[in-house]
């Protein structure tokens, strides 16, 4: 995919970010987001969408795409903010968050999926698969998910009855069956329904 797919025919002027999300689905911690403006100059191979590479692979190329990238930043929307929001509009907020964080201030940026954040400081356009087909946008992904997953580790060290280390706070049996036995924790959201219901049977 060319950026003139994306734009038309005129070329494009200044930076261009890629901003993407890891966590929506999970019923504990925050969701994330990153933001990455690619060097040109500084190609990094093997870019793809990070729920596609092995751990070691991940972390491999976040640390090529925090070295050679122009620009980056992983932002982040807290259980707090996903409960009060709702789970959408709390990665708006986090993507939103990474792209304003950016050292570089980009003139456009391609959103992986298909909304665009409210109030970003530059045009914008959502692309469907785009983690898999914007070099830009697989990078903020691999930004993403491999902080998302350090921060589940620290959560396993504080929470260790609940194995965030092994479930990474997705929906596992696994992470269902210590969520029943021991009930939320203050990582949980509580707005999303397993979390919700068992909160509700306690007070029943």
């Amino acid at each position: 995919m060319t950026q003139a797919d994306l734009f038309g025919a005129m070329p494009l002027v200044g930076y261009l970010a890629g901003i993407d999300e890891a966590g929506r689905g999970p019923l504990a911690g925050p969701v994330f987001a990153a933001a990455v403006i690619l060097d040109p100059a500084r190609p990094i191979a093997g870019l793809a969408d990070s729920k596609t590479l092995s751990v070691q692979r991940r972390d491999e190329l976040a640390h090529l795409v925090r070295e050679r990238a122009l620009a980056w930043c992983v932002a982040r929307a807290d259980v707090e903010e996903i409960d009060r929001l709702n789970i959408l509009h709390a990665t708006m907020l986090a993507m939103r968050r990474a792209c304003d964080g950016l050292g570089l201030k980009p003139q456009q940026a391609l959103i992986d999926g298909n909304r665009v954040p409210a109030g970003l400081a530059c045009a914008a356009q959502a692309v469907v698969q785009g983690d898999a087909t914007v070099p830009a946008i697989s990078a903020a992904s691999i930004l993403a998910k491999t902080a998302r997953d350090a921060d589940c580790l620290l959560l396993h060290e504080q929470y260790p009855q609940y194995e965030f280390d092994r479930h990474k706070g997705y929906g596992t049996a696994i992470h269902l069956r210590q969520l029943r036995l021991h009930g939320p924790c203050a990582a949980h959201r509580r707005s999303f329904a397993p979390v919700r219901q068992l909160l509700a049977e306690a007070l029943a």
